[in-house]
Formats: C-alpha cells, sequence, structure tokens
C-alpha cells in the first residue's frame, strides 16, 4: 500500500490535475452558495466535459465540485438565512443568528474549519479502508453480485422524499429503460421500436442532465424562482476572525459530527442532509452550551458543517468498494467512469489501483483545496447569490444541450434530453423522485447479468441465493437497512420539517 500511495501523490500533483482541483472546486462552491442551484445540479453539469479529458484529472475535477458544493451551501445559510443545499439547512439554525449579531465572518470561518476537519478525515477513512474491503469483494460471484445490486436498489427506501411507494415506481422505470437495446446474451432487440439509435440503448449523459438539471431549470421559471429576491447580505467585520479558542472549544463536537457523518456517509442512500440534522441534534444534546443552540451559538455551527462534508468521502466507499452509488453524486460518478470505459468497483482496484490510490488522494487534496478558497476568496463567495437569476438558468440550459450533444454528436441525445427533462419535471412535480429512476437505470445491467448467470449456474434454481453464506449475509443487511431507512428518515424529516418549516422531502434531498 505505501508504494502505491507514493506512487498516487507523483500522479495526483501535477500542475494539471491540481488546476482542475482548485477549478471544481471554485465551481462547486459558487453552485453551493447560490440558493435554486445545487452540488448535484453541478455535477451533471460538468460531467460532458470529462469525456474529452482524462480520467484522472476528470474525476477530480468532478470531486472538488462534490466537496466544494457540500460547504458552499453553507454561504448563503449564514449570510441570508436560506441554505445554498439542502445539506446546509442544519447551518441556518445557529450561522444565521450569528450574522444577525454581527459575527457572520466568525460563522463562515468555522463553516470553513469544520467543512476542512470533516472533509479529511473523512477522505483518509477512504483512503485506508476501501483498497481493504474491496480485496474482500473481489471473492463474490454472480449470486453474491445479485445480492449486492438488490443491497443497491434498497437505497430508495432513502431517497424516496415522501412515498416510499412513488420510489419503488420510479426504479422500476428506471430498470425498465437499462433493458432498452439489444440484449447482450440473446442479440435481442427490446424496446427499441425499430429506431436504430436507440438500439445501443440510452445514453447514460443525457438522462442524467435530463432527470437532475433540467427539471431544475424548468422548476425554477414555473414558480418564478429565478425572481426571488434574497435579503441583503450583512457586512463582515474583518475583526471578527475566529480565534485559536474556538476553534480548540469546538473540537470535542466537530470529532463527534465527523463520527457520525463518516457512519452516515458509509450507508448507501442516508445522504448529508441525514447527518447534518442528526450531528446537530446530537451536539446539542451533549454539549453544555446545548441550551444556546439555534440563538446564534458557534457549536451550533460545527456540528452539521463537520457532518455533511464529512459524508463526502465515506458516502464513495460503496462507488468504489462494490460498485453501489451510495449518494447522487456517487451515481454520476458512474456516469464519469463509463464515458471512460471502465465500471466503478472492486475489480478497479485490481486493474486500475494507481489510478484509484491517485483518485483518493486527490480526495484529501480537494479539502486542502476547499480550505484555502474559502479563506482567501471569502469576499467573492459573499457576493455570488447576487448574480442575475435569469442570465444564469439560461446559461445552464444551454449547457445542457451542449453537453447532451457531445456526448455522441448526435441530436438524438438532445431529443433524449428534452424528452426526460420534460417529463421529470412534470411527474416530479407530482411527487415522484428522480433519483430512484437513475438507481435503477444504473443497476439494472448488473442485476440481470448477475441473476441470468447464477441461474445458469444454479441449473434455474433460486436456492442458490440463499445457499451461499455471504449472499445470504447480504439479502439479511438488505432487509434491515432497508427498514432501518425508511423509519429514520421519517424521523429526521419531522424534525427538519419542526425546525425550518420546509417541505419535508426537500428537507432530505441530497
Amino acid at each position: 500500500m505505501g508504494q502505491l500511495i507514493l506512487n498516487g501523490i507523483r500522479d495526483t500533483f501535477t500542475v494539471y490535475n491540481i488546476l482542475f482541483i482548485l477549478a471544481g472546486v471554485f465551481v462547486g462552491i459558487v453552485f453551493g452558495a447560490i440558493p435554486g442551484l445545487s452540488t448535484d445540479l453541478a455535477v451533471v453539469l460538468f460531467l460532458p466535459l470529462t469525456f474529452n479529458l482524462d480520467v484522472l484529472p476528470g474525476i477530480l475535477l468532478l470531486l472538488g465540485i462534490y466537496c466544494g458544493g457540500t460547504y458552499g451551501g453553507s454561504i448563503s445559510a449564514i449570510l441570508i438565512g436560506t441554505p445554498g443545499t439542502n445539506t446546509a439547512v442544519a447551518t441556518v439554525f445557529d450561522g444565521y443568528p450569528m450574522a444577525q449579531k454581527g459575527q457572520a465572518r466568525k460563522a463562515l470561518s468555522m463553516a470553513l474549519f469544520a467543512s476542512t476537519v470533516g472533509g479529511l478525515i473523512s477522505a483518509f477513512i477512504l483512503l485506508f479502508t476501501a483498497p481493504y474491503i474491496s480485496g474482500f469483494v473481489l471473492k463474490f460471484g454472480p449470486p453474491e453480485y445479485f445480492c449486492l445490486a438488490v443491497f443497491g436498489l434498497s437505497i430508495i427506501a432513502g431517497v424516496s422524499g415522501n412515498s416510499l411507494l412513488r420510489g419503488l415506481i420510479m426504479g422500476c422505470f428506471g430498470f425498465f429503460a437499462s433493458c432498452i437495446g439489444v440484449d447482450a446474451s440473446s442479440g435481442a432487440t427490446r424496446f427499441t421500436f425499430n429506431n436504430v439509435y436507440m438500439m445501443k440503448g440510452l445514453a447514460l449523459l443525457p438522462v442524467l442532465l435530463g432527470v437532475f438539471a433540467l427539471p431544475n431549470i424548468l422548476n425554477q421559471i414555473y414558480s418564478k424562482g429565478y425572481l426571488k429576491i434574497f435579503g441583503k447580505s450583512p457586512e463582515m467585520d474583518k475583526k471578527d476572525g475566529l480565534t485559536r479558542q474556538e476553534r480548540l472549544s469546538c473540537m470535542p463536537v466537530i470529532m463527534r459530527s465527523t463520527f457520525i457523518g463518516c457512519i452516515i456517509g458509509a450507508i448507501p442512500g442516508a445522504g448529508a442532509a441525514i447527518a447534518a440534522f442528526m450531528a446537530y441534534n446530537e451536539g446539542k444534546r451533549t454539549s453544555k452550551r446545548g441550551h444556546l443552540f439555534g440563538t446564534g451559538e458557534i457549536e451550533g455551527v460545527a456540528a452539521p458543517e463537520s457532518a455533511n462534508n464529512a459524508v463526502t468521502g465515506c458516502s464513495l466507499i460503496p462507488l468504489f468498494t462494490l460498485g453501489i452509488p451510495g449518494s447522487i453524486v456517487a451515481a454520476l460518478l458512474i456516469g464519469a467512469f463509463t464515458m471512460q470505459g471502465l465500471t466503478p468497483g472492486p475489480t478497479l482496484f485490481k486493474t486500475q489501483a494507481p489510478l484509484m490510490y491517485a483518485i483518493m488522494i486527490g480526495m484529501i487534496v480537494c479539502n486542502v483545496a476547499m480550505f484555502i478558497e474559502g479563506k482567501y476568496l471569502l469576499h467573492l463567495f459573499a457576493k455570488i447569490s447576487k448574480v442575475p437569476q435569469p442570465i444564469l438558468f439560461t446559461g445552464l440550459a444551454l449547457f445542457c444541450v451542449a453537453g447532451s450533444y457531445s456526448s455522441s454528436n448526435l441530436m438524438f441525445d438532445v431529443y433524449v434530453l428534452l424528452v426526460f427533462g420534460i417529463v421529470m419535471f412534470l411527474i416530479q412535480r407530482l411527487g415522484f423522485p428522480g433519483a430512484p429512476f437513475v438507481l435503477g437505470l444504473i443497476l439494472g445491467p448488473l442485476l440481470e447479468s448477475s441473476l441470468k448467470n447464477s441461474l445458469v449456474m444454479s441449473d434455474g434454481s433460486w436456492l442458490i441465493f440463499f445457499l451461499r453464506p455471504i449472499s445470504v449475509v447480504i439479502l439479511i443487511i438488505t432487509v434491515v437497512f432497508t427498514a432501518y431507512s425508511m423509519v429514520k428518515t421519517r424521523q429526521i424529516k419531522r424534525i427538519g420539517a419542526v425546525k425550518t418549516g420546509v417541505d419535508e422531502a426537500t428537507a432530505l434531498e441530497d
């Protein structure tokens, strides 16, 4: 491992890669700080740019956006009381009151410090645990991979919003969409309607843009959110800095919250919003100043920010070790790997070990870059919410069209974008979430191929899934996780809705 880490450091620390990391973090903070945008939107919009890049700089760009966006939501949460991302909802409770008391710089500095600590610890956990887990997973056969795919689909319970049934319906539609094209085992065409462009299946990039990006833009237009005028940001006093004593006094709550974030991040589908709420409530319960939470207490900023950034690194563990997307960003990263001809999962550590170590070390560098940019560009980021919204969303729409066309240089992919974008916008307004559809689309091929191979091994007997110990353990974990996710999600949604008055589903989207 030592030699691989050294090689990873050498591969990551090139001027080319560092520039992409810095650019990614900057973009992520910008998108995170603007209410109405999100980290997921930033990642999916910049996904087309990675198509013509080498694997490492392309992935590092997206990871930089992921880290920067998770922190960036705290900027608008503190300054104008409107979280830029749903992961920063809990930061509003104490961050905005601090800004109202003239302590905006102190609150922003604590958010940056806590985010960096949580993100770095999470990245180191990813670096030192993922290779060992992947080594164990390499022993899996088709039955185990089928059970893993079922476990991956159980993530739907955590990303379905208010209705598990609606999430399951969308997951089934996603699985159906994954079947479009030519069947690899039989050579038969499925659901192509004699369209030659559909014989190779739906391109992942236009679908992702249509599910996540275009509905977001259409929703802003429909709700006239682009006309919303946010409150004036308070002036930041240069003398109101974060002291060493304040950092030290907040370290206990930061470490506890980071631990919570790492655990929640490693659980597929749980999400950074859940981690932030759990950390905030645990900080309030254990802190000596817990009775002051909600009035402008600095520990109330440190707790959610360290937790939601601790999710970033650990949420990649299921992706890198199992090939299972543990979050929306992880699902989008699968698209980035796929466009480069790579399949995320344990085999990458065997066939592309230097690349994987470089990516994990790059995750550490992303958090350091986030701290540097957040510290020295704070005044710039504080003015981001003043960007003219009509110009912003027009540019994003053009970006979506250009990105879809660039994937294959076919107008058919633009039509796919428009169809999915309009349909998803309409059904999401009816309460059907888009994330389960993407999970079904991505995990569908793994589920189908593993099932076929397993039944061939057992001469058509389904008992093979219950006679192999690892398969049984995975199925049991799936049942337990699904039940836990359903109960815990409802608890956290109630907490978030009571404290913020926002819609339950909105409070939990990641």
